[in-house]
């Protein structure tokens, strides 16, 4: 009798902890799993780049243009008015900070090194991972459902190489100049503020921007683009070549591909801010 209560009170207390730590290393298996299958593609597309290119010539300038075009050319207007009415919110809240210290002068600083170093990059990257990540994991991901990639592994095409290389190299060059055209367009937006509402004089405020702004400030923002553009693409890739169930299936991915951007971007932003302005080497 008291054996068989042990042996109830036993598998009471272990078939649960059992369960608990199956749970744990199923979920950490399938969390391998996606990494290490994400840095696969990472590695095959940076192969078809350099490898490729230069041994093998494959990559199809005409498709990398027409990518340029419509990820670059065609998000500047929506790029422009988001970053340039953040630089006008900006300066309107410090300003109405400054002011009580009155050093009002000093949102032309504030306004130009925080567009420059954190605003310009990050709010641009999360515009095109909404639009652009958004698209690919929608395009890649109707052709995976519609059994249109293995119809390019039919024909020797290789999946990556007609389909991720351009639209890599693309965004790559297109989001340093996009995260160029939102500072640009948020200083003028903190630049209008401080001249027409604050009273500041035009020259001054200039100078007064100038004169807190380093280089250190511009090329640490526009390095964060080229690992941004990096996160988009591959995320995007990545989930439309996983995209199964139909249009439901698309629908998932599409939301999946543009949350974890928006989470990688923030991320790597932290990391890089860190590594950049707070690191000891």
């Amino acid at each position: 009798m008291l054996c068989s209560s042990v042996n109830h009170l036993g598998n009471t207390v272990l078939i649960p902890m059992i369960k608990f730590f199956e749970n744990i290393g199923r979920f950490v298996n399938s969390w391998i799993y996606i990494v290490v299958d994400f840095i696969r593609l990472v590695f095959e597309t940076f192969y078809w780049i350099f490898w490729g290119a230069f041994v093998k010539r494959t990559i199809r300038l005409q498709a990398v243009f027409a990518q340029m075009v419509f990820m670059g050319v065609n998000s500047i207007v929506i790029v422009f008015f988001v970053v340039f009415f953040t630089g006008v919110v900006l300066a309107m809240q410090s300003a109405h900070q400054l002011s009580q210290m009155g050093a009002v002068i000093y949102v032309a600083s504030l306004v130009t090194i925080s567009i420059c170093r954190e605003l310009g990059p990050v709010l641009t990257a999360l515009v095109i991972a909404g639009r652009i990540g958004a698209s690919i994991t929608a395009e890649i991901g109707s052709m995976k459902v519609n059994e249109q990639i293995e119809a390019l592994d039919t024909m020797a095409i290789h999946p990556v190489r007609y389909l991720v290389v351009p639209k890599f190299i693309a965004l790559f060059v297109m989001l340093p100049c996009l995260t160029v055209i939102g500072d640009l367009s948020g200083i003028l937006g903190g630049y209008l503020i401080g001249v027409f509402n604050l009273k500041i004089n035009s020259g001054l405020y200039i100078q007064t921007a100038l004169k807190f702004l380093t280089l250190k400030d511009i090329y640490t923002g526009l390095s964060k683009s080229f690992v941004f553009a990096v996160i988009i693409v591959m995320v995007g890739t990545y989930q439309g070549l996983k995209t199964e169930g139909g249009a439901v299936g698309v629908g998932k991915a599409t939301t999946i591909s543009v949350v974890v951007s928006f989470i990688l971007i923030i991320i790597a932003d932290c990391i890089l801010t860190g590594i950049y302005y707070f690191a000891r080497f």
